[in-house]
């Protein structure tokens, strides 16, 4: 194969794509997200000639190839939102256009992407290149933090798989910061001796309005309560509540003052307690900028038209690798629409420039060490 848009066998991507697509994949599911990474496994195998390595770390399995410390890391998961038994209703699909199935856009296509790039330039693990797949993305990566930080330990680059914005380069996301406050006043009857009781429902009431305050719309900041569980019985006044925030931000800078605002606030009566934090700190421009002016050289050597770059809301592992301060360029994976939605599709005429402009980042990156 070479790395021009014509070089790449969108067939066999296809039929890839369809091995990982019709496996099933829950993030909650455990065995499922195994028979996956088995599955991937057997598909890395079709494009690359050194072998994959199944890993197991905090009981999760990941796909891994190359040496465990590149210097150039591709980056997905393989586990999806969908529960099982969506492709009975969902179920693969191709029409000469798009692809469709669970997870197809998010980010199955983008996988085989990764793998074909990599097969296209005919490199080894000697070469200094690896893959990372994980199946706890989507519900945080909380298992799979360690492994990834272990594998950026000497990375100079990450090239995030996750699927594009319109085609669009992710080259930045907001930050997630997700906290759980339990309040904790005293039970009354609510008919007899209310005042005799502190009320946590209205407590937490109090903490819901608070949090207006701390949101800041021209910086892209919010702050927004989700969960309220209050209360035992209807005739008794509430002594538990729960309040679930949920923030987002486009700068460290400000997860850090929300999450100041919120630790700092103290309810009138009773008391509370704050589980939670800072999540997946924000990834900001500055990790992605040299990398997307890179893959824009690319595009031009390959007749690829220009690549837009686009800020979004949803955070990936691409924040964690920027955080730790590795250049870091994310939506590199498929062309399509509908993650998390059951209008989910990737684009057929896109999986081959998308694969050698991967494979054109690649090589200019091992060019420029």
């Amino acid at each position: 194969m070479d790395v021009t848009v014509g070089g790449f066998d969108v067939p066999a991507m296809i039929d890839s794509i369809r091995r990982l697509v019709t496996v099933e994949s829950p993030t909650a599911d455990i065995e499922s997200c195994s028979t996956v990474v088995s599955a991937a496994h057997e598909v890395c195998g079709r494009w690359l000639a050194a072998p994959a390595r199944i890993e197991e770390h905090r009981g999760r399995p990941v796909l891994r190839w190359g040496p465990a410390e590149p210097d150039v890391l591709l980056l997905g998961h393989l586990d999806t939102v969908w529960p099982l038994g969506t492709i009975d209703r969902l179920p693969w699909g191709d029409d000469g256009s798009r692809l469709t199935g669970p997870g197809v856009f998010d980010m199955k296509a983008g996988v085989v992407q990764a793998f074909a790039a990599l097969a296209a330039l005919g490199l080894t693990p000697e070469d200094g290149v690896g893959i990372l797949l994980t199946t706890d993305e989507e519900t945080g990566s909380h298992d799979s933090r360690a492994v990834i930080a272990d594998a950026i330990t000497r990375a100079r680059a990450v090239l995030v798989f996750e699927p594009s914005l319109d085609g669009a380069l992710k080259t930045q996301r907001k930050g997630t910061s997700w906290y759980r406050a339990h309040l904790t006043g005293r039970a009354a009857h609510a008919g007899l001796d209310p005042e005799r009781g502190v009320n946590a429902l209205l407590s937490a009431a109090s903490l819901a309005t608070a949090t207006l305050a701390w949101g800041d719309a021209p910086a892209g900041t919010t702050v927004t309560p989700t969960v309220l569980v209050a209360g035992t019985t209807a005739n008794t006044v509430p002594a538990q509540a729960t309040l679930t925030i949920d923030v987002r931000a486009w700068t460290a800078s400000e997860q850090r003052r929300v999450d100041d605002s919120v630790r700092a606030w103290t309810p009138a009566l009773g008391t509370v307690e704050v589980a939670g934090g800072i999540d997946r700190p924000a990834m900001e421009a500055s990790a992605s900028a040299r990398l997307y002016e890179l893959a824009n050289d690319c595009a031009r050597e390959l007749g690829i038209p220009p690549l837009a770059q686009a800020a979004v809301g949803g955070a990936s592992d691409g924040n964690l690798t920027a955080a730790a301060g590795v250049a870091t360029l994310d939506g590199l994976g498929a062309v399509g629409d509908g993650a998390h939605a059951e209008h989910e599709w990737a684009s057929i005429q896109d999986l081959a420039p998308r694969a050698a402009l991967a494979a054109a980042l690649v090589r200019r990156l091992l060019d420029d060490k």
